[in-house]
C-alpha cells in the first residue's frame, strides 16, 4: 500500500512533520516523557495546575513543564482557562483530541506493568486489564462532567486535596462492570510500624 492510497482526511491541517507515519507524527505531538506524564496527570490524577504538576514527585523542571504545557496546548491537547475563583491561576484541561488518549494511556500503563517493575498493584492491574471498556468509558465520563477525583488512586492526586480522607464515588461501581477506578483513599495515611 502506498501513501498515494491512504485517504486525505477533510478538516485536519497539513503541518511539517519528519515523516507522514502516523506513529512518528503521534510521537512528535505528545511522544516525550513529560508531555505523556502531563497528559496522564490530568487524565487519571486530577492534576489541574501548575502547581500541582511541580508537586506531583516526577521532578519536572519548571520550565520544562510551561515548554510541554505551551506545546501540548499549541497541538491542541490541553487548553488552558482562568480559575473563576482566583483570576491569578490557570485551570489545565484536556481537549476532547487529549481525552481521545485515554485508551494508549491506558495500554502504555498494562503495558509497563506487564514487563517491568513497578509500584502499581498487581490487583488493580489485572482489575485495569479485565476492564479496560469501562475504564476508559469511566474516565470519559470523568472528564465529560470535569469530575477532578482522581481514577487511579494509587497513583495519588493533587496535593491540595490530600489533606484527609475523601471518599470518592465510582459510577462504575455502581452499575455493577468495574469496581476498581476509585476506592476510599488517603493518601497520607501511613501505617506506623510497632
Amino acid at each position: 500500500m502506498s501513501l498515494d492510497s491512504v485517504p486525505f482526511v477533510a478538516g485536519k491541517r497539513l503541518s511539517q512533520h519528519r515523516s507522514g507515519c502516523p506513529v512518528n507524527i503521534s510521537l512528535e505531538v505528545f511522544g516525550d516523557r513529560w508531555s505523556l506524564l502531563i497528559v496522564r496527570d490530568l487524565m487519571v490524577r486530577g492534576f489541574t495546575t501548575f502547581q500541582d504538576f511541580v508537586e506531583s514527585g516526577e521532578g519536572i523542571a519548571t520550565n520544562i513543564l510551561a515548554d510541554r504545557l505551551k506545546r501540548l496546548r499549541r497541538s491542541g491537547i490541553v487548553t488552558a482557562e482562568r480559575d473563576q475563583n482566583d483570576g491569578r491561576r490557570v485551570i489545565y484541561r484536556l481537549t476532547e483530541k487529549g481525552i481521545d488518549l485515554a485508551p494508549v494511556m491506558l495500554e502504555l500503563l498494562l503495558w509497563g506493568a506487564q514487563h517491568e517493575m513497578t509500584g502499581a498493584p498487581a490487583a488493580a492491574i489485572a482489575e485495569l486489564a479485565e476492564n479496560r471498556r469501562a475504564v476508559v468509558e469511566e474516565t470519559r465520563r470523568r472528564w465529560r462532567q470535569r469530575d477532578p477525583a482522581p481514577i487511579l488512586p494509587w497513583l495519588g492526586g493533587p496535593k491540595r486535596q490530600r489533606s484527609g480522607l475523601s471518599v470518592q464515588p465510582n459510577a462504575i461501581e455502581a452499575a455493577g462492570t468495574y469496581n476498581g477506578a476509585v476506592q476510599v483513599v488517603n493518601p497520607q495515611h501511613k501505617r506506623r510500624r510497632r
